[in-house]
């Protein structure tokens, strides 16, 4: 099992992977976000990205503070000076969540922030279970998520699709 928690399998994987191995290492993207214990999410770390896909670092943020989370990332200088920074306050399976999302070199960046530790958080507890699914299933349905991803349909349901899931982010917390 590849430890998540700690980029270095990004520097033995695709092109891709590495490539954003070296971007988070330039940029210093861990390290200055260590306060907030931060996990790399989503489908490139388990390698059923397409071109359209982020990174996504999943962060523990106290929300009751988020003005001194948004102060950290803006004298931490993360986001590039002549960069464009959205910043949504939405409510994610009714918790409260920040999202960030801006670009550093050719990759989307998002920074997702809930007031839970990040490993408990469901995009992180999705990435594994789909990461263990795809290790069961093997590279034809690898190829079927991404074929299903370039037609525009969100990882979680691509999953629901191949495996008759109901209700696909409930259904894949529970593997």
């Amino acid at each position: 099992m590849i430890d998540f928690t700690n980029l270095n399998y990004l520097k033995s994987g695709s092109e891709r992977q590495k490539r954003a191995y070296e971007v988070l290492e330039q940029y210093k993207v861990f390290e200055k976000l260590k306060t907030y214990s931060p996990v790399l999410a989503g489908t490139i770390p388990i390698g059923i990205d397409v071109e359209s896909s982020d990174l996504d670092m999943i962060c523990q943020v106290d929300l009751q503070f988020k003005e001194d989370f948004l102060d950290d990332i803006k004298s931490c200088k993360l986001i590039p000076a002549d960069g464009d920074v959205t910043i949504e306050n939405i409510i994610v399976h009714e918790e409260n969540s920040i999202v960030l999302n801006f670009m550093l070199e050719e990759f989307k960046i998002e920074i997702f922030g809930q007031n839970k530790p990040s490993l408990q958080q469901n995009a992180y507890r999705h990435m594994l279970a789909e990461h263990r699914i795809l290790q069961e299933k093997g590279e034809e349905f690898r190829h079927k998520i991404i074929e299903l991803k370039k037609e525009g349909i969100k990882t979680e349901p691509a999953f629901g699709l191949l495996m008759n899931l109901e209700n696909p982010y409930e259904d894949l917390l529970k593997f």
